[in-house]
C-alpha cells in the first residue's frame, strides 16, 4: 500500500471528508514533502512539515512526524473552510474540490479570493476556473517546475482526469 493511501487512511480515520482527505494525501503531501524542521520557502516564508506557515514559525525548530501529521489535518480543515466560505457554486466532483483545496493551501486565501479562478468557477464556468490553475507557476517572478508539476496535477484533477490508483482507493473507501 502507498504512503499516500495511508496517509488517506489516516485522515478519513480523524473524521475528513473524503475531498479534503483526498487533497492532502494526493496533491499536498507530496508537492510539499515532509520536512520535519523549519526552512525558507522558494520566497522566504518560514514553512515546516508539510507545508504549513505561521506566526509561531522561528527558523531551527523541528518537530516529530505526529506534530506535522496534527498541524497538517488542522491546516486542511482550515483551509477548507476559507475555501467554502468564498465558493458560491457547487463543485462538480471531489476530485475538483480537492484541486481548488489543493491551490489555497499553496497560494492563501487572499489570492484566491482576488482571482479571475474564483470569479470564473462561482460564474459557473469550471471549465474556465480550472484553466486558470495552469498560469499559477510563479514563485515571485521566478517560474518554478514544482509548481508547474503540481498545477498540472491539480487541473487534471479539476477537470476529473485521475489515476486509477486514486479512483480505486477513493471508491474503495465509501
Amino acid at each position: 500500500m502507498s504512503t499516500n493511501s495511508n496517509l488517506y487512511k489516516k485522515l478519513l480515520g480523524v473524521g475528513m471528508a473524503s475531498s479534503i482527505a483526498l487533497a492532502g494525501s494526493f496533491l499536498i503531501a507530496p508537492s510539499e514533502g515532509l520536512v520535519t524542521k523549519t526552512y525558507l520557502d522558494p520566497v522566504n516564508i518560514i514553512t515546516s512539515c508539510r507545508g504549513h506557515v505561521g506566526p509561531e514559525l522561528k527558523l531551527g525548530q523541528t518537530f516529530t512526524v505526529d506534530q506535522c501529521d496534527k498541524v497538517f489535518a488542522d491546516d486542511l480543515i482550515k483551509h477548507d473552510k476559507q475555501l467554502m466560505s468564498v465558493v458560491k457554486v457547487p463543485f462538480r466532483s471531489d476530485y475538483q474540490h480537492a484541486a481548488m483545496l489543493s491551490f489555497i493551501y499553496n497560494v492563501g486565501i487572499g489570492n484566491f479570493s482576488s482571482s479571475t479562478m474564483l470569479k470564473r468557477l462561482n460564474a459557473g464556468n469550471y471549465s474556465g476556473a480550472c484553466l486558470e490553475l495552469t498560469k499559477w507557476v510563479y514563485a515571485g517572478k521566478q517560474k518554478l517546475n514544482g509548481l508547474v508539476i503540481r498545477r498540472t496535477k491539480e487541473y487534471a484533477w479539476c477537470v476529473g482526469e485521475v489515476t486509477l490508483e486514486v479512483e480505486d482507493i477513493y471508491e474503495n473507501s465509501k
